[in-house]
């Protein structure tokens, strides 16, 4: 069994047998900055934004798997079906290491590549990261059941702080993954310092995978975010109710209105929160107050859309050589195996 070098473990919790250990990264010595300082500048500025990050309070976070199983939106379903045809040639590229994970959610995906992993004989070693300690540990309880070998650390935290606190792998080269598209919340500026952060981690030899969204039909992207069942809509407006709680504030959810809409010029769906009259908010933690009027909006995410062959290049740019891609049949979906 692979055995990592442990991180400083001020703020951590494990398991008596030693295979699941959780480390939480919001401890002074991970952190950086006030928090909330990003509420504050998001929604005083013109126009007001919110950072994505506060979607995924537990709620947040059950509220999202149901979304991946929705009939209109197509990556989660798209980018399974490319990891359950090539997790074999993943594995046979990589051969035995380390799995960590940006934004692991549910894992459910991550299992396709243990089971190619463990189909080879590899010890396994994974280490989820995501901002919910709830999706965590129900995931990871379930993983360690169907897994009787596998040894799970896990890190509650933001992908910067996660970065900042991996330790240098024990033995084999370390598998870094960032699926679900969820590259696409990040600006070009955000990405630069994405991938400048994770070059600066990995060691030579080590790899990266990374699933990313293509561009595509107009009408697909914007029923992938407006589903019929409103549960996007809910997804959305839970970030509000996140707001409320963890900063004592008064957002009143029922003064909002859910909007998805795709904008060609920057290839990204954007999302918003739009007000439907006017309301005086506080978050009483953040010493804020700002007045909303009626029509105004709260973008809340951007989900941009890319072209395989440009992220390649853009890769090998950043110090990550493509090793392989993979797309769906209808290459709305991408994979893009990378090795440092």
């Amino acid at each position: 069994m692979i055995s990592p070098t442990p991180l400083p473990l001020e703020k951590s919790t494990s398991t008596p047998d030693g295979r699941f250990q959780t480390v939480y990264l919001d401890s002074p010595e991970f952190s950086s900055g006030l928090e909330g300082q990003d509420v504050i500048e998001g929604l005083t500025q013109s126009p007001k934004v919110l950072p994505p990050k506060y979607f995924y309070d537990d709620r947040g976070s059950q509220l999202f798997e149901q979304i991946c199983g929705l009939p209109e939106y197509y990556p989660t379903r798209t980018e399974a079906w490319i990891l359950q045809h090539y997790a074999r040639a993943i594995a046979q590229a990589t051969g035995a290491c380390e799995l960590v994970e940006l934004g692991s959610g549910s894992s459910t995906k991550t299992r396709l590549l243990l089971d190619a992993y463990q189909a080879q004989g590899h010890p396994l070693y994974y280490q989820p990261i995501d901002v919910s300690a709830g999706i965590l540990a129900d995931s990871a309880a379930q993983l360690l059941t169907d897994y009787p070998t596998l040894q799970v650390q896990a890190l509650v935290g933001t992908y910067g702080q996660a970065l900042n606190a991996l330790p240098t792998p024990a033995r084999a080269p370390r598998l870094l993954l960032f699926l679900g598209s969820s590259l696409g919340n990040f600006t070009p500026l955000e990405c630069d310092q994405f991938f400048a952060q994770v070059a600066s981690v990995l060691e030579a030899g080590d790899y990266f995978l990374l699933g990313i969204d293509l561009q595509k039909d107009t009408a697909i992207l914007e029923a992938a975010y407006n589903d019929c069942q409103g549960v996007t809509a809910a997804f959305n407006l839970n970030m509000l109710a996140h707001l409320n709680y963890r900063f004592t504030g008064n957002f009143n959810l029922e003064a909002f209105h859910h909007q998805a809409i795709y904008n060609p010029e920057d290839c990204q769906i954007e999302m918003y929160l739009r007000c439907q009259q006017p309301q005086s908010v506080q978050l009483k933690t953040l010493d804020l107050s700002i007045e909303l009027t009626p029509g105004e909006s709260i973008r809340t995410e951007i989900s941009r859309k890319f072209n395989l062959e440009q992220m390649q290049h853009y890769l090998q740019v950043q110090g990550l050589s493509p090793v392989q891609t993979w797309t769906d049949p209808m290459q709305w979906f991408g994979v893009i195996l990378c090795r440092r």
